[in-house]
C-alpha cells in the first residue's frame, strides 16, 4: 500500500427494512481499516450510504401507506444512527434518491457505456427473484428456488437494455488473476474466476418503467428505468463528483489505493458486473475487493419466523460500543461465516474485556497512583511484536489480530502477577522502590501501545486508556467495562 490516498467503501445498504447484525458487522470491519490508516498519516475516505430504488421499495411502502421516498427516509435515518452507535467515523455517506449528486454520475455512466455499444435494447426472457431483485440462471437455483430467498423466481418477459458484460470477462480474469483487481479471500477469487470462465455473457441494465416505476431514468429512454446494476454501484465514483470530473475524483479514484468491503451474496456484481462497467466506461478498477461471509444467531440462519433476528441496536444498548465491536471483530472470523450467541457474548465480556484488559488498567493505574504518587516516565517501546499485529490489521485479518493484543494483555498481567509489586511495597527498601517503579514505568509503556494498536478497533476504549495514562497525575480508574 504505498499511495498516500485511501479510499474505503462498504457496500450501500438497502433500505426495504431495518439494519441487522450483519450491517453492523460490515461497517466495524471498513472503520477499522480507514482508523487504521489515519493512524498512518495516510489521506482516507470512508464512504457508506444507502440504496433506495427498486421494486421492493414501492411495494412495501404502499404497504404502509406511504410514498417510497418517504420510507427510503425513514430507514435511512436508522442506518444513519446505527453508523453514530457504532461510532463509525464514516467521511461521506451518499444516497441512491440524491439527484445532486447521485443522478449525475449515474447518467454519465450509462452514456459511456451506452458509447460504446455495449448496451443493446432487445426482448428477453428469463428468472427473476423478486427478493433478491435480480434475474438468475437455472446454475444460480438450488432445487429449482432463489438459495438466499427459498422461492421459485417469476418467469418474465419484457424488453429491456442489456449490458455487453461478456466482452470484458477475459480482460476481468487477466487482472483477478494478477492480483491487480485483488479478491480476498482466495475462495471467493476462485469462485469468481470459475463463474467468469464458465461464461458470463450480458446482463439486463434496465427495465420497463411499468414494472420498476422508483428509479433512475434512462438517459433518452422515458419508457425504461436504470436496474440495480448503473444505479447502485455507481455510487462508489458518484460521491467523489464524477460527474464533474471534480479533483476529489482524481485524488481518491485515479491516484487512491481503493477498497471496497462488501458481503459474499454480492460477490459476483462487484467482482463481474462493477469491473466491466468500469472498464467499459474507460475507468481503472479497484485495488482490492474484501469479501465477508454471514452472522448465524445461536447456530441458525436468522429469520423473522425462527425470532432469532439480532437488533444491534439492543445489543448496543446492553453492553455498550466497543463490546460489540469486540464481539464482531473478534469472534466473526474476517473472512467467513461466524456466530452470534449471547451465552458466548457475555463469557467474552468478562473474560477478555473485564478480567483481561479492564483488570490490567485498573491494576496498574491503581498501583501507580498507590506507589509511585501517579508519576511514570515514557522511556523507550514495550518489548512486543507490534509489527505483526500491524500486518494483521493491514490484511483486515481482524481476528488475529486481536489474538495477539490479547497475548500481550494476558502476558503484561502475569507480568504483575510475577513482580507482585505489593509485596515489595511492604518492605520499604531503596532497591524494592527501584524495582516498583521500573516494573510500573514498563507496564504504563504496555498500556500505552496496547491502547495505540487498539485505537482502530475499540476507540473509545483505547481513548480512555491514553487519557489516564498520560495525565499529569496517574489517578485510580474506575472500571473499563463493568462486570455484568
Amino acid at each position: 500500500m504505498d499511495k498516500e490516498n485511501i479510499y474505503i467503501t462498504t457496500a450501500i445498504d438497502y433500505v426495504n427494512g431495518k439494519p441487522h447484525i450483519g450491517h453492523a458487522l460490515e461497517k466495524v470491519q471498513a472503520d477499522v481499516l480507514a482508523r487504521f490508516y489515519r493512524q498512518q498519516g495516510k489521506k482516507v475516505l470512508f464512504l457508506t450510504g444507502t440504496d433506495e430504488h427498486g421494486s421492493k421499495i414501492v411495494a412495501t411502502a404502499a404497504k404502509a401507506g406511504i410514498i417510497p421516498q418517504e420510507l427510503a427516509d425513514k430507514n435511512t435515518d436508522l442506518f444513519k444512527k446505527l453508523l453514530k452507535d457504532l461510532n463509525i467515523s464514516n467521511d461521506d455517506f451518499i444516497r441512491t434518491s440524491d439527484q445532486t449528486r447521485h443522478w449525475p454520475a449515474v447518467k454519465k455512466m450509462w452514456e459511456l457505456i451506452f458509447k460504446q455499444g455495449d448496451l443493446v435494447k432487445k426482448d428477453y426472457q428469463g428468472l427473476y427473484c423478486v427478493g433478491c431483485e435480480a434475474f438468475l440462471t437455472e446454475k444460480d437455483l438450488v432445487d429449482g428456488k432463489c438459495q438466499h430467498h427459498d422461492k421459485e423466481p417469476e418467469k418474465i418477459v419484457e424488453r429491456n437494455y442489456f449490458f455487453n458484460l461478456g466482452k470484458y470477462s477475459s480482460r476481468i480474469i487477466d487482472k483477478i488473476e494478477k492480483n491487480e483487481f485483488n479478491i480476498v479471500p482466495e475462495s471467493r477469487k476462485n469462485e469468481i474466476l470459475n463463474i467468469l470462465k464458465q461464461g458470463y455473457k450480458e446482463v439486463s441494465f434496465s427495465r420497463p418503467k411499468e414494472k420498476l416505476s422508483w428509479g433512475v431514468p434512462v438517459p433518452n429512454d422515458d419508457n425504461q428505468v436504470m436496474y440495480v446494476w448503473c444505479d447502485a454501484l455507481t455510487n462508489y465514483i458518484s460521491a467523489l463528483g464524477f460527474a464533474e470530473n471534480q479533483e476529489k475524483f482524481e485524488m481518491f479514484w485515479n491516484n487512491a489505493n481503493v477498497t471496497h468491503i462488501i458481503g459474499k451474496d454480492i460477490l459476483r456484481f462487484h467482482a463481474a458486473i462493477w469491473p466491466a462497467m468500469l472498464l467499459s466506461a474507460g475507468l481503472k478498477l479497484p485495488d482490492k475487493l474484501f469479501t465477508h461471509g454471514f452472522i448465524t444467531s445461536e447456530g441458525k440462519k436468522m429469520s423473522k419466523s425462527l425470532g432469532n433476528i439480532v437488533d444491534p441496536f439492543e445489543v448496543l444498548d446492553k453492553y455498550g460500543v466497543d463490546p460489540v465491536r469486540y464481539y464482531l471483530l473478534r469472534e466473526i472470523p474476517s473472512t467467513s461465516d461466524g456466530d452470534i450467541a449471547m451465552g458466548r457474548f457475555e463469557k467474552l465480556y468478562s473474560s477478555d474485556l473485564a478480567n483481561g484488559l479492564g483488570n490490567l488498567v485498573s491494576r496498574v493505574t491503581n498501583m501507580v497512583a498507590n506507589y509511585l504518587d501517579g508519576q511514570v516516565e515514557f522511556n523507550g517501546q514495550s518489548e512486543f511484536n507490534w509489527e505483526r499485529i500491524d500486518e494483521y490489521t493491514r490484511e483486515l485479518k481482524y481476528d488475529k489480530a486481536l489474538h495477539e493484543i490479547w497475548i500481550i494483555i494476558d502476558q503484561a498481567n502475569k507480568m504483575i502477577d510475577d513482580v507482585k509489586p505489593w509485596k515489595l511495597a511492604k518492605l520499604d527498601t531503596a532497591k524494592n522502590r527501584l524495582m516498583i517503579k521500573e516494573h510500573l514505568n514498563t507496564q504504563a509503556i504496555i498500556l500505552r501501545d496496547i491502547a495505540m494498536v487498539l485505537q482502530p478497533y475499540l476507540p473509545d476504549t483505547a481513548g480512555k486508556i491514553l487519557n489516564l495514562i498520560q495525565a499529569p497525575k496517574i489517578t485510580k480508574a474506575k472500571p473499563l467495562f463493568p462486570r455484568l
